[in-house]
């Protein structure tokens, strides 16, 4: 196995800060991908907020992912469009449990693409204050590791070495 490439912190504030990033750390959902306590992975989609310095994410107190979060916090989160070429922000981090009295602020902020009326929202908050009236828990993941995949100026690893081959073989005469 071999050994995950450790990226400094400039250099995942740069990943971060390109206009491509912070399009996509603007949108709602990201796939939080985490080991359960079976073992197995994980990958669900889930709302989350970007502050500028994390991503933090609300969930219920009694949800399966908070013992699994406590016992390997180690998290990859996916951020991406529905579009050609598609656009992707791959996050690696360690995930935080913060238990919170109430509704966490990140969680009843407007989101940019949900949309609901006015009565819809007011209807919304509502049951989510009678729901989660004892408490929520904010999964804060300080990224460690950032990736951005544009399919035009950034591609996969995999892609990169193979067009780095294409190029060696042509150079070559192959």
């Amino acid at each position: 196995m071999t050994t995950p490439r450790i990226m400094r912190p400039n250099e995942i504030t740069e990943v971060l800060n390109r206009p491509i990033s912070q399009a996509l750390l603007a949108r709602d959902l990201t796939r939080l991908a985490y080991v359960a306590k079976d073992g197995t992975p994980r990958n669900v989609p889930i709302a989350f907020t970007w502050n500028g310095a994390e991503i933090v994410i609300c969930t219920t107190k009694n949800a399966p992912k908070i013992p699994a979060l406590r016992a390997n916090p180690a998290v990859a989160l996916t951020i991406d469009t529905e579009v050609h070429p598609p656009k992707i922000l791959l996050i690696r981090g360690l995930a935080e449990l913060d238990f919170v009295d109430g509704i966490p602020d990140e969680y009843l902020r407007p989101t940019s693409t949900y949309e609901m009326t006015a009565e819809q929202r007011v209807e919304w908050e509502a049951e989510v204050r009678s729901l989660y009236r004892d408490g929520m828990v904010r999964i804060v993941v300080t990224p460690n590791w950032a990736k951005l995949i544009d399919f035009e100026t950034t591609l996969p690893s995999a892609v990169e070495e193979l067009a780095r081959q294409r190029e060696q073989r042509q150079a070559e005469g192959v």
